[in-house]
């Protein structure tokens, strides 16, 4: 390409933007709308999906023995557990470990008043392997593993649990993909309305261009620049509203609800950004080459 027609298609890509500018608007509004509901939903899914897999990580099964069952089976049964594909992690807790946990989660400060009639310990035999998992999905099978092993007397879980947040994590995954698929859509029939106007405005002034010998790309390139532009626009006007908007957010919710933040524990305005930035300056590009070029290839018949 030459450096006049490189800049001559620079040139009119902006000129068709000011040319047209309510419908350039109009598709640059449109846009920004959807990256900006497009940003914002995948700031709150992602948020809320790391909430959910941090109550995943502490999603566990705890595995207790037959009473006359010998430390040697024990440690067997533990190496057995471990080379699970389902485990992450697994955890032996003695007779005076689990004693300890006890005191501490029902007795709280009072432990002396309240330990007083018990004996030595009443949790003797009740040594056990909290079992932390890879995929809470795949709880069910590790159970009923778990359940066929000689010298294992009980397997705790909580079933309900694990399938509530397998079934959030699904339902997310779906939502965000229609939400996603309508936003797209919407953003390409806006922008290939635009170049459609902008097609038939200066429809006698190209076909004056082509009798004289203007090859195709040379017609057509300002249009794509056009459609590029308008996506480039479109993606950096949400980016920087949901930045302000995030950044502020969070740092309100973490002032005002400082006491959940060991539950509630949101991602930072740079792992999300991470992500979002490139994202959505490539769909907003893309949307704007992709919808320019479908509609000249439809529409430019000259």
């Amino acid at each position: 390409m030459k450096i006049s027609t490189f800049l001559y298609t620079i040139q009119q890509g902006f000129r068709n933007l000011f040319r047209n500018k309510w419908y350039s608007l109009a598709s640059i509004a449109t846009i920004s709308a959807c990256l900006f509901l497009f940003g914002i939903f995948y700031a709150i899914v992602s948020n809320f999906q790391n909430i959910v897999q941090n109550a995943e990580e502490n999603v566990c099964v705890t595995v207790f023995f037959d009473e006359d069952i010998t430390d040697t089976r024990i440690e067997e049964i533990g190496r057995m557990i471990q080379s699970r594909t389902e485990v992450a992690e697994v955890v032996y807790v003695s007779e005076e470990e689990a004693w300890e946990d006890y005191q501490k989660i029902y007795f709280g400060d009072r432990v002396d008043e309240f330990i007083a009639g018990y004996p030595d310990n009443p949790l003797k035999g009740y040594m056990n392997y909290v079992v932390y998992l890879n995929d809470v999905s795949m709880q069910d099978a590790l159970v009923t593993y778990l359940e066929s092993i000689e010298g294992v007397r009980q397997v705790n879980h909580l079933s309900s649990l694990a399938d509530t947040l397998s079934g959030m994590n699904l339902l997310i995954g779906y939502v965000s993909l229609g939400i996603i698929v309508m936003l797209l859509a919407v953003s390409v029939f806006l922008i290939s309305n635009t170049v459609s106007t902008g097609i038939s405005v200066r429809k006698e002034e190209i076909n004056i261009m082509k009798y004289i010998g203007a090859t195709d790309f040379f017609v057509r390139a300002p249009f794509v620049l056009e459609g590029v532009l308008i996506g480039l626009i479109g993606a950096a006007i949400p980016l920087w509203a949901i930045h302000y908007t995030y950044d502020h957010v969070l740092t309100y919710v973490m002032e005002k609800f400082s006491t959940l933040s060991h539950l509630l524990q949101f991602l930072p305005v740079e792992t999300i950004f991470g992500f979002l930035t490139p994202v959505c300056l490539g769909v907003g590009v893309g949307i704007g080459f992709i919808g320019s070029v479908t509609t000249v290839r439809k529409h430019l018949h000259v």
